[in-house]
């Protein structure tokens, strides 16, 4: 069931607006005829995680989403932008100040998701690290994972491997493997995180 760690940030108003998010969830929730016990159940979560959601105390963690729009049957980005398309813009296309942005944590890792409001089946997004901290909210499942540090280096952990990525390095590996990255540095790091598969199923 959920805990404390099924919850990201609390994210500025500029960021991911946790009330239009929450609504949305309760009104796709509604519309499906679901109680939230019988939502909550469906996406493995407790009934007060859900409340939370919904009444936007807080701005639920990526593998939160992903259980979430699973048990809706909606994408990811119904949830995070209110719809698949803005209809003022391409829909393969995601502007620079429409990006939607995760805080996870409270060390300041945040998400910044650059897939367009119609994607599917591939994710991307800039995930910044600041020095000492390590990934949250980490999805398995099946497909691939990769990246390209963009700034400064982390210590990638793949299955029992680690390895120090530096700035311009790139990588990519089995998303249904053990894996975590960490900033051992004094500056902050910046990484292109690609993720290809149908979905992201068993949230680690």
């Amino acid at each position: 069931m959920a805990n404390d760690e099924t919850m990201a940030h609390r994210a500025p108003d500029s960021e991911i607006d946790a009330i239009a998010m929450g609504a949305r969830v309760r009104a796709i929730r509604q519309m499906l005829g679901l109680s939230s016990a019988e939502l909550a159940l469906q996406a493995g979560l407790s009934v007060g995680v859900i409340s939370q959601i919904e009444r936007g105390q807080a701005n639920p963690s990526l593998r939160t989403l992903e259980r979430l729009r699973l048990a809706l049957d909606v994408p990811l980005m119904v949830l995070l932008d209110g719809s698949a398309s803005t209809g003022t813009e391409p829909a393969f296309v995601r502007r620079r100040h429409a990006r939607p942005r995760l805080m996870v944590g409270n060390m300041g890792l945040s998400k910044d998701i650059l897939s367009p409001p119609d994607s599917e089946g591939l994710r991307f997004m800039i995930i910044t690290l600041p020095p000492g901290v390590q990934s949250e909210d980490v999805l398995t499942g099946p497909g691939q994972k990769a990246g390209l540090v963009l700034k400064g280096q982390i210590s990638l952990m793949v299955s029992d491997e680690q390895v120090q990525i530096a700035e311009g390095d790139s990588f990519q590996f089995p998303s249904d493997v053990k894996h975590a990255f960490v900033n051992n540095t004094e500056q902050p790091a910046e990484v292109l995180w690609i993720m290809v598969g149908p979905s992201y199923v068993t949230p680690v």
